[in-house]
């Protein structure tokens, strides 16, 4: 009988021993093999679409008489141009989104201290911009027609 009862002696220690040890590494791994890293990939903020500068109409239909505009920081002016003359339409803001957007509109709201007084200057509290491939435009409505114009910049 002591044979039973070292034996179950012994397979309980060996139970209580492995139970409260730490787990044993492992010793097969590849000695080669490089520690998994894990790479974060940090999007840069596209830069917003830069419009200072003068622009010129593309659709007038005469070389020399057309609609020009200068934006310069947050601000747009609209001419008139003819070979004697150069006549404000518009003045305005410009609201450039900040993501980085090359297709985009905004509601510029007219300056009417440069425009009360301009005989030539829409009387419009707003006007809609749109900026998509590289261009300019917006609708003018003039002697009872309405165009969309669009301007390139120079």
């Amino acid at each position: 009988m002591k044979t039973p009862l070292r034996l179950a002696t012994a397979l309980a220690a060996v139970f209580l021993l492995t139970s409260c040890s730490a787990p044993v590494a492992d010793t097969t791994a590849d000695s080669t093999s490089a520690p998994t890293e894990q790479v974060e990939e940090v999007e840069e903020a596209p830069e917003p679409v830069d419009l200072t500068g003068e622009w010129k109409q593309t659709n007038s239909g005469a070389e020399d008489s057309f609609q020009s505009a200068t934006i310069t920081g947050q601000t747009i002016e609209v001419f008139w141009n003819s070979p004697d003359m150069q006549a404000i339409y518009w003045a305005g803001n410009v609201e450039i989104p900040a993501d980085g957007s090359t297709s985009f509109a905004w509601d510029s709201v007219n300056d009417t201290t440069k425009t009360d007084n301009a005989l030539m200057a829409s009387s419009d509290d707003t006007k809609t911009f749109t900026y998509a491939d590289g261009e300019l435009s917006y609708e003018l409505t003039a002697l009872g027609t309405t165009m969309t114009v669009r301007l390139a910049k120079q």
